[in-house]
């Protein structure tokens, strides 16, 4: 049997006060502030005047070390209180997963990754399947949980792809339309492409929260057609 990180034992912290709270803690902020690619055990090491040598004796791999992160951040996600319903729970899911995204852009590349079994992702999974609890069949309830999850997953690394874009360019939104907008209207004065043309002179440009909630909740309402109680 292979035994997890959250199994195994940590060595004894001296002679340099060490564990691996705060080894996760040293690479999440490394993360924050470069990404996943300023994660190393060298530099996490590094932060906490250790050699990393001393690190793999709380952790085997930089996939370990991401995991842990990864939990640490679903504490963050966690609801504090029972959800009053499946919507809720489902939202709180989406929402809260959002949120803690926002806080942590490297998050965005870890979603939708391996399961979570860290006691915080566990936690976050019972909250949420506690909220559907007896509304369908068990295959029926993933369905649901999964779709809605892909949402979620696809729009929030659509949303921090954009937000890097705009450091990287030093763009905004609206500069970038400013700037792009002489082409597209030239390309469609064409007339070959007509379906766009609508879409660019009469949609509603909407900010990024508007847009998530707007389309979680058509997610939720398609999930709503399929979760009928199972047979008595």
């Amino acid at each position: 049997m292979v035994m997890t990180v959250w199994d195994r034992p940590e060595p004894p912290a001296r002679p340099v006060p060490l564990d691996r709270e705060r080894i996760v803690a040293a690479a999440v902020a490394l993360a924050d502030e470069g990404g996943l690619e300023a994660v190393s055990l060298r530099k996490v090491g590094a932060r906490l005047n250790a050699g990393p040598m001393r690190l793999y004796g709380y952790i085997a791999t930089k996939e370990e070390l991401f995991d842990l992160m990864m939990d640490e951040v679903q504490a963050e996600i966690l609801p504090a209180e029972p959800a009053g319903d499946w919507r809720e729970a489902l939202r709180n899911l989406a929402h809260r997963t959002r949120q803690a995204a926002l806080r942590h852009e490297w998050l965005a590349d870890l979603l939708g990754g391996r399961p979570a079994f860290g006691p915080n992702g566990l936690a976050v999974a019972e909250a949420t399947l506690a909220g559907l609890d007896g509304l369908a069949d068990v295959d029926t309830v993933m369905r649901a949980v999964e779709t809605v999850s892909a949402y979620f997953t696809g729009a929030i690394r659509r949303e921090i792809t954009y937000l890097r874009a705009e450091r990287a360019t030093g763009l905004s939104k609206h500069d970038w339309q400013r700037a792009s907008g002489p082409r597209m209207t030239r390309m469609l004065a064409t007339g070959r492409f007509p379906a766009l043309a609508k879409v660019v002179h009469d949609g509603t440009d909407v900010d990024a929260e508007t847009s998530f909630a707007t389309g979680l909740d058509w997610v939720l309402d398609a999930v709503a057609a399929r979760l009928t109680p199972p047979p008595a």
